[in-house]
């Protein structure tokens, strides 16, 4: 028979403080009710825990060993989903947490505020966890990661003691995750210089075609993975869209009379004008790296590719590409402390350490840009406590040994750092 919900909260403290939270819904931007919870419950058990000017949550645990050095847990607050109802239940099989399927559970990233909480919360009821004393735990509990990251934004780094972050937000037991991509966009133009009549002006070889050329030069562009190395992708380009031709029309029309179709490309194609020999031509491109320096050359790459075609076309069509930074890259540190720190924890409790780079962005990547009271420069990494399944879905649920086996992994790691 599966095990009831309740029953498992009474017999599991972190369980409990797990559903306490994701039971409270917030959605980005309305985070006030969860947030209000986690400081109330911290300042009940003594823990000095306050909501900075933009709501966000600072806690910290002083240091009983001052030989030793603070590090920060970072989790976000905020989850994918409404303000309805957190209906919680253990799923038929017994092995995880889930809804009743009307709305996404929140275990990202309430399972990393859960096990920060949980953590703080024992080192006051046991100060003697470390041998020889802690150099002190600093929390960050942050607003609007899944929207526009405004909370990170807003978070005072020079109010910060900790050099190492250990972001408590991926989505696998073991994740050791020691860089991140950036996120860049890329805008391919084409414009040739001379358009005309598609039956009457076709035969005219200084009338092209930029739809025409566009696509040679997205041929020519590189797609997909660009480099990569021992820890996965370290960049790539992924190409968007591409938009040219008589299509201004259509799209017109479809703004003004809210025309609903089953598929707007195909709506436009079969609506576009094919009686002109197209002057105007985009494409937009995604570019990702976790190393600025990769990043800088595929861009070069491209630019040159965009140099050649203007040579050849040269007094009858230019394009041009621009690329635009959107998040600065989270670079692996050349400090390995940490990572060899978790590592070890992983091995300590019989766990695989899995040390790789996330092809993605998250608050790791603000952090690596930013500096604590001291001037250091934030050393962050992304850690998994739990495997959680169908993220941001009716169907999201966490493993529940997996989660009671994550705490075990920060615990330690904690330990080792403060031996």
């Amino acid at each position: 028979m599966t095990q009831d919900i309740n029953t498992l909260r009474n017999e599991n403290e972190l369980i409990d403080l797990f559903c306490t939270l994701a039971q409270i819904p917030s959605p980005s931007g309305e985070e006030d009710n969860v947030s209000a919870k986690i400081v109330e419950i911290l300042t009940n058990a003594g823990i000095e825990a306050k909501e900075d000017h933009f709501k966000n949550v600072r806690a910290k645990i002083p240091a009983t060993n001052p030989d030793k050095k603070p590090i920060l847990l970072s989790a976000h607050m905020d989850v994918v989903g409404d303000a309805s109802p957190v209906n919680i239940r253990i799923s038929q099989d017994g092995q995880f947490i889930e809804t009743d399927k009307s709305r996404p559970l929140g275990s990202d990233d309430k399972v990393g505020v859960a096990a920060a909480m949980y953590l703080a919360l024992n080192l006051v009821k046991n100060p003697d966890m470390v041998q020889g004393g802690h150099g002190g735990l600093e929390l960050v509990f942050t607003k609007d990661e899944e929207q526009n990251m405004t909370g990170i934004h807003n978070v005072k780094f020079d109010e910060i003691d900790s050099e190492y972050v250990l972001v408590l937000d991926a989505d696998k037991l073991g994740q050791i995750q020691i860089s991140g991509a950036s996120y860049t966009n890329g805008t391919l133009r084409v414009t040739s210089l001379k358009g005309g009549h598609s039956g009457i002006d076709i035969g005219d070889k200084t009338r092209l075609n930029a739809v025409k050329l566009i696509a040679e030069l997205v041929n020519e562009i590189p797609q997909g993975e660009y480099k990569r190395d021992e820890y996965g992708t370290v960049t790539s380009i992924n190409i968007g869209c591409i938009v040219g031709g008589g299509v201004e029309p259509v799209i017109q029309k479809i703004a003004q009379k809210g025309i609903k179709a089953e598929s707007y490309i195909e709506y436009v194609a079969d609506n576009c004008l094919t009686n002109i020999i197209n002057t105007k031509a985009m494409a937009k491109y995604s570019i990702r790296s976790s190393e600025e320096a990769n990043e800088n050359q595929l861009i070069d790459d491209i630019k040159q590719i965009v140099e050649r075609f203007n040579e050849k076309y040269k007094g009858l069509a230019v394009a041009e590409f621009e690329a635009k930074s959107k998040m600065k890259a989270f670079e692996k540190s050349g400090d390995e402390t940490i990572q060899k720190i978790c590592v070890q924890a992983c091995e300590n409790i019989g766990i695989k350490g899995d040390v790789s780079s996330f092809h993605a962005g998250a608050e790791t990547h603000i952090y690596a840009h930013e500096k604590n009271k001291h001037g250091q420069i934030l050393k962050p990494y992304l850690l998994g406590l739990a495997d959680i399944y169908n993220m941001h879905s009716s169907d999201e649920m966490v493993n529940i040994e997996s989660f009671l086996k994550g705490y075990e992994f920060l615990k330690e790691s904690f330990i080792i750092y403060n031996k």
